[in-house]
């Protein structure tokens, strides 16, 4: 178990791969905003790196998660495509292109997230949708009331765990966060549910 690498791109705060660390997994995270080149910090090995610049090390790998940013691709900022133009959008495609490469070439169960955005017109229809509640049963207390769309774009046999929902909440954190450094963050971060969640589907 512990010669299997779990690796997560474009991940500054972890979530994902708790469940793989509290089990033993080694786990990598890798995005621009840790410290520049490899730091281990409470089980994780972070990756201070660009990933269009990075070349993963070659491992043997459990599973792959990838959560390219959004800015660019949401549909929820479309009003501001257009002031954007298209080096943004270019950036958008180019971080999620790399994410699946680096996935496919692993040859491990990966999953690629991003909320409700271009990729399906550029891309493709996800593979899955979800919300957080659908998975707060798996947290103790039940935890993740609230809704917040995402897709998931997977392959090599990962598996959609099967939910356990809890009620939403009608006002949840999410909605009510004021605007600060560290919103986006925070917003993007996955749901602990989820991340148990995944972890009990695709452990084996």
């Amino acid at each position: 178990m512990k010669n299997r690498i779990v690796l997560s791109l474009c991940d500054y705060t972890g979530n994902i791969v708790e469940p793989w660390r509290q089990n033993g997994y080694e786990c990598w995270i890798v995005d621009l905003k840790h410290p520049s080149g490899i730091t281990e910090e409470s089980g994780l090995v972070k990756v201070g790196a660009d990933i269009r610049g990075w070349l993963p090390p070659r491992a043997d790998y459990q599973i792959v998660f990838a959560a390219p940013p959004c800015t660019h691709l949401a549909v929820s900022g479309a009003r501001w495509f257009t002031e954007k133009g298209l080096r943004s959008l270019i950036e958008g495609l180019q971080l999620v292109e790399t994410c699946r490469l680096i996935a496919e070439w692993t040859e491990a169960p990966y999953m690629i997230e991003n909320p409700v955005s271009t990729l399906s017109t550029y891309w493709r229809k996800p593979d899955f949708t979800f919300d957080p509640c659908d998975y707060g049963g798996y947290l103790n207390p039940p935890s993740d009331h609230y809704t917040k769309k995402t897709c998931l774009w997977t392959g090599h046999g990962f598996k959609m765990p099967p939910k356990r929902p809890v009620k939403p909440a009608k006002r949840s954190w999410i909605h009510l966060l004021p605007p600060s450094e560290n919103r986006g963050d925070l917003r993007s971060a996955t749901p602990l549910g989820f991340a148990w969640a995944v972890f009990e589907a695709n452990k084996n």
